[in-house]
């Protein structure tokens, strides 16, 4: 599974908000060996998204992200999908 995890961010929350998603990423590296990436959309400065593919425990890293994303303060939309070859 992979997880598409996206927001608004105000630019003068730029800085701090970089240091609290490095600090995600390390804890999600640490409990599930995923590696976070951080994007930002190419016509729209403002809209940021947390990448996270490979998850194996859907319902625990929903869980950890919801705990851990709330601390970012920011709100934030979680989608989840999965590879078109898996039947329903």
């Amino acid at each position: 599974m992979n997880y598409y995890v996206y927001y608004k961010v105000d630019a003068a929350r730029l800085p701090a908000l970089r240091l609290s998603v490095d600090q995600l990423f390390k804890a999600v590296n640490v409990k599930f060996s995923i590696e976070g990436r951080w994007m930002r959309r190419r016509d729209d400065p403002s809209t940021y998204m947390e990448v996270y593919e490979g998850v194996t425990d859907g319902k625990a890293f929903e869980s950890f992200l919801e705990r851990e994303g709330a601390r970012l303060g920011v709100p934030r939309k979680v989608e989840c999908f999965i590879s078109s070859e898996t039947l329903a």
